[in-house]
């Protein structure tokens, strides 16, 4: 058995190339009235390969390989464009009325914290 691994992990990369595009993901840039509007993504690969061969007592030959590759893609946001201006937006909701959201849960224990103090205090 002949082993080819560069041609192998030459292959996958290619394949890993042709599908880690914005466009395979979540699209094409678009337009929104006066915007124009680019989608970025994220992404993450790993590789491994792995061969071996070795004889036994009887003079029997034995080989073995193998290759993988993973990849990971995230929408992370959209580059926005109006005239000369540029923005990046970002799909993570860290930002306005969300954030507000995930924050009432610290600020009612802090409430909870000055009634205790202030009922704490003798008038």
């Amino acid at each position: 058995m002949n082993m080819h691994f560069e041609e192998l992990l030459g292959k996958v990369t290619s394949f890993m190339k042709s599908e880690a595009k914005t466009e395979t993901v979540i699209g094409e840039q678009f337009q929104l009235g006066e915007f124009y509007c680019i989608p970025v993504i994220r992404v993450g690969m790993g590789f491994g390969t792995g061969g071996g061969e070795g004889d036994d007592a009887k003079k029997m030959h034995g080989e073995g390989g193998g290759a993988g590759g993973g990849m990971g893609i995230e929408p992370i946001g959209f580059l926005v464009s109006k005239g000369d201006e540029i923005q990046f937006l970002s799909t993570k909701t860290n930002k306005g009325l969300a954030a507000a959201f995930e924050k009432v849960p610290v600020l009612i224990e802090k409430y909870m914290e000055m009634q205790s103090k202030k009922e704490a205090v003798p008038a």
